[in-house]
């Protein structure tokens, strides 16, 4: 396990290779009692750098996202992906076992969805701990932290919003997407940590994705809010009849589309109630 003062500063360009990067680039955070890992990528320069912390979705094998990393580098951001209990490198119990295991030996949906919630809330503690290990490390400019994610992350990216993080933005992709029609509570907790967001908050979503309610909901109570804060919602990304595309794929391949709105939001953001 390598430590996490061992950081690779890593050239724009040459950063994320199609194989498996130097695990010189992997690091250690606690988070309760666990020791998780992630990966850290700085571009090249002196710095401090801007900093995202950005939340993988629900898979179990989460990697490094290069295409990602590679967007966010150039753009002069350090790129951060921890991985939270139970995913890639981290130890601990995965989130969709336990929720698995709880759905089989429970009939009770309202008490299903509490549950579920309950782990999304729990599983969140692991993104604070990201960002405050995030905060000591050199290099990075504390004053301009922004959260990330997709799916799963993108329900983590909400739920972070809440909490007094110091974090300047925060960028949601596709929150509860593929979920949003079987877990009205968590449609409900969503809106609720919109509304108490510390910080702007951009969410975005393509037209094939599995479902538009976060766009909606979601989306209607950030565009209410006003600038900073904000939604948008993408032409239909790779297939039309791909939801896949028009969910992960979108959000990890589509920089290209939704790159300049993100750094532009970013900028307005970091900015808000600057004199």
């Amino acid at each position: 396990m390598k430590s996490a003062l061992l950081i690779l500063l890593l050239a724009v360009g040459s950063a994320f290779a199609a194989d498996p990067p130097d695990e010189s680039a992997l690091v250690t955070f606690k988070s309760g009692g666990l020791d998780l890992q992630g990966w850290f990528w700085k571009p090249a320069g002196k710095g401090p750098f801007p900093a995202i912390i950005y939340n993988h979705g629900s898979e179990k094998t989460p990697g490094w996202f290069p295409t990602l990393g590679q967007f966010w580098t150039s753009n002069g951001f350090i790129f951060f992906v921890p991985h939270r209990s139970g995913h890639g490198r981290s130890p601990g119990e995965y989130i969709v076992d336990l929720q698995d295991k709880f759905r089989a030996q429970e009939t009770d949906t309202n008490k299903v969805q509490r549950y579920i919630i309950s782990l999304h809330e729990r599983f969140n503690a692991d993104v604070a701990a990201a960002v405050n290990w995030l905060k000591t490390q050199p290099g990075v400019d504390t004053n301009r932290l922004v959260v990330s994610g997709i799916s799963y992350g993108g329900i983590q990216t909400v739920l972070t919003a809440e909490k007094d993080l110091g974090v300047k933005a925060f960028v949601t992709f596709s929150p509860a997407a593929m979920s949003w029609r079987g877990n009205p509570l968590l449609r409900e907790r969503l809106l609720e940590a919109v509304k108490h967001a510390k910080a702007p908050m951009f969410l975005l979503q393509a037209k094939n994705d599995y479902n538009l309610g976060p766009m909606e909901l979601l989306g209607g109570e950030l565009n209410r809010k006003g600038k900073p804060d904000r939604a948008k919602l993408y032409p239909v990304f790779g297939a039309a009849d791909n939801p896949a595309d028009g969910h992960g794929g979108f959000a990890v391949r589509g920089s290209e589309v939704w790159g300049k709105d993100v750094l532009k939001f970013l900028g307005e953001a970091m900015n808000a109630g600057a004199p």
